[in-house]
């Protein structure tokens, strides 16, 4: 078995399925068994990080909330600063604000102004790629700083919600990569 096949069997088997959460119907993926395990969470942590590195990120945005989970040890693994990017009214002080479309209405997500600068080279870290709002506001927020976005990596990707097609124009040629596709 290759290592990418072992990394990818080793976090299938810590996410747990929940069905009919939080609405019937939705299978929600779990994550809260693979940051349980050490080793899978270093393994996600460590995979996670060659990502930044391999496409030069000088920091790491994670995207509230789960993105936190994940995105502040890749950033400490990879050497790099790290950056939230909160749900609106969260961050004190001066921030950057951009919304965008959900399903049914509106959101707002906020980074403070001086966290990103010309120069820097942002890596979108977050847990799931679901319908890709979220990342894609946060592409647009990252260029509005006047920072370049490096690429985004999750540790899986809902294929059958359409996200990549949605972010692969905003992402203008960056890379989006995830370790696992459900």
């Amino acid at each position: 078995m290759t290592e990418l096949a072992e990394l990818s069997a080793l976090l299938h088997s810590r996410i747990r399925d929940v069905p009919d959460y939080p609405e019937p119907g939705v299978m929600f993926k779990d994550i809260t068994p693979l940051l349980a395990d050490p080793s899978a969470f270093t393994a996600l942590t460590d995979a996670l990080a060659e990502f930044c590195v391999a496409n030069g990120a000088t920091k790491v945005v994670g995207l509230e909330a789960r993105g936190f989970i994940l995105g502040a040890p890749v950033a400490v693994r990879a050497g790099l600063g790290f950056i939230p990017v909160r749900k609106a009214g969260k961050l004190p002080g001066a921030t950057l604000s951009q919304s965008y479309d959900l399903e049914y209405g509106s959101a707002e997500i906020e980074v403070h102004a001086e966290d990103l600068v010309a120069g820097d080279r942002v890596m979108v870290i977050d847990d799931v790629l679901a319908t890709g709002g979220t990342a894609e506001a946060s592409v647009r927020l990252i260029r509005r700083a006047g920072a370049e976005v490096a690429g985004i990596a999750v540790l899986m990707e809902l294929g059958f919600l359409g996200g990549r097609e949605r972010l692969l124009p905003a992402l203008d040629g960056a890379p989006l990569d995830a370790l696992l596709m459900v």
